[in-house]
């Protein structure tokens, strides 16, 4: 087995470890976004975009093995509260986009919900759970720009089989508050606006600009295999490549977006 797709057995932590832990690093985080000198993008519902770079979608209630589905359905209104927050954004040219720096906590005096979350790849709930969804559909268009990933943290967990998967695995990003986060930079002279909306069936995204690019972007996965770890687990890996190609003069560059490793929380073998 080769060291890269060596993966350690998940520790467990006490409870009174992960609360603290969790509300140090909310603290540090906070002090960042007070005292740093980062220039966050704000939603501007004055402006509109008319060339759309990526548009994009997701179910929303998708029944899953031991989930009840009134957490699905509380994820629905946690999603709607949060993307009040988001949508229209306007990511100006220096500017880095933040999910938590604009949604703040989910508490339950916004309205919040109690939905799906995971620990260490067991399913549990959390006032706010579901957000990830929002995570997941940002990363996934913001891969279809040319607007740069600052910050993302990968799931550690495949805890559900593929069922009628649309993209690549391991192409989401996880969220906590507010130290586990997807942000996003704006590198180029241009500007971009993020639209999020609810219909009855979807969680719906674009990201449009304002201008026309003229280029064109694919993502996919190469390297892709699951190993049997010496702790008795498996894990699943795999490469996610970016190729960007100019319709001017049809010139290609390629670029590694990320190298996955991820523990599975379901057997990979099918019996006969």
């Amino acid at each position: 087995m080769t060291q890269e797709h060596h993966v350690d057995k998940p520790q467990q932590r006490g409870r009174l470890r992960r609360f603290f832990g969790k509300e140090f690093f909310i603290f540090k985080r906070q002090i960042h976004w007070l005292l740093g000198d980062d220039d966050f993008a704000k939603v501007n519902r004055d402006v509109q975009f008319n060339n759309v770079l990526i548009k994009h979608r997701s179910f929303l209630l998708r029944p899953l093995k031991d989930v009840d589905m009134y957490l699905q359905r509380n994820k629905v209104t946690n999603l709607k509260i949060a993307i009040g927050y988001l949508d229209k954004v306007v990511i100006k040219p220096g500017q880095t986009f933040s999910i938590w720096r604009l949604v703040g906590r989910p508490t339950k005096l916004k309205g919040y919900l109690e939905g799906m979350t995971l620990h260490n790849g067991k399913i549990s709930k959390d006032t706010g759970g579901g957000l990830c969804q929002l995570g997941n559909l940002l990363y996934w268009m913001a891969l279809h720009t040319p607007l740069t990933i600052k910050e993302r943290w990968r799931h550690g967990f495949d805890v559900f089989p593929d069922v009628n998967r649309t993209i690549p695995f391991a192409c989401g990003a996880t969220l906590a508050y507010n130290y586990i986060d997807l942000q996003i930079a704006n590198p180029t002279d241009k500007h971009f606006q993020i639209h999020l909306w609810l219909d009855e069936e979807y969680l719906n995204g674009e990201i449009t600009c304002e201008v026309d690019l003229k280029t064109t972007y694919q993502i996919y996965e190469t390297d892709h295999l699951i190993k049997h770890q010496w702790w008795g687990g498996y894990t699943r890996h795999n490469k996610i490549w970016k190729k960007t190609t100019t319709l001017a003069d049809n010139c290609e560059t390629e670029e590694l977006v990320s190298e996955n490793n991820a523990i599975m929380m379901y057997n990979p073998l099918i019996e006969g």
